[in-house]
C-alpha cells in the first residue's frame, strides 16, 4: 500500500487521540476541582443550585441549601466550586463592583446635544401650520351644507317608510 492510501486513516486516528486527550484532561480538572471543595465553600450543583458545602466524604457531599437545611449529594454532582465574591454576588445580591450606574427611563438621556442645536436639527415632516388652518376653515364651511344634505336625506327616508312619499 501506498502511503498516499493510508494518509486519511492516520488523519483520522490522529484526530480521535487529540479529542480524547482534551475530554480526559477536562475530566481530570473536573475531578481535581471536587477533592479540592472543603466545608465553608459555595457551589453550583448540575442542577442548578447554589449551596454551601459543610461535609466532604469520599463519594459524597453534604450541602446546605439554605439556613438548618441540608441535602445529601454526590460529589459528581458538584457542576463548579465557585469564589466566595461570586457565590455571595449570585447568592445574596452583593455587589462589590457596584459604580451606582443609574440607567435612563428613555433614550434622550444618551445622546450629547445642545439644546441650540435642536433649533438646527428639527425636521418638521408633518403638515405646514397654514395648511392646518386652511383645512380647518374649509371644513367649517363645509359642515352646514353637509348636515343639512344629511338631514334631509334622514327626512326623505323616514318618510318613505312611512309610506307617505310618492303615494298617490
Amino acid at each position: 500500500m501506498s502511503p498516499v492510501t493510508l494518509l486519511p486513516f492516520i488523519v483520522l486516528i490522529g484526530a480521535m487521540f487529540l479529542m480524547t486527550r482534551s475530554a480526559k484532561k477536562k475530566q481530570q480538572a473536573a475531578a481535581q476541582m471536587r477533592s479540592d471543595m472543603q466545608p465553608g465553600t459555595g457551589v453550583r450543583t448540575i442542577g442548578g443550585m447554589y449551596a454551601t458545602v459543610k461535609e466532604v466524604h469520599e463519594d459524597m457531599v453534604i450541602l446546605e441549601v439554605a439556613p438548618g437545611v441540608h441535602a445529601v449529594y454526590a460529589k459528581n454532582a458538584i457542576g463548579a466550586v465557585l469564589d466566595d465574591d461570586e457565590y455571595n454576588r449570585i447568592v445574596h445580591g452583593d455587589d462589590l463592583t457596584s459604580d451606582d450606574t443609574v440607567v435612563p427611563d428613555d433614550a434622550s438621556s444618551l445622546i450629547d446635544a445642545d439644546p441650540a442645536d435642536d433649533a438646527v436639527a428639527k425636521i418638521d415632516l408633518g403638515k405646514r401650520p397654514e395648511a392646518d388652518d386652511a383645512d380647518a376653515a374649509k371644513a367649517d364651511k363645509e359642515e352646514p351644507a353637509a348636515a343639512k344634505a344629511e338631514v334631509k336625506a334622514a327626512e326623505t327616508k323616514d318618510a318613505k317608510a312611512d309610506g307617505e312619499a310618492d303615494a298617490k
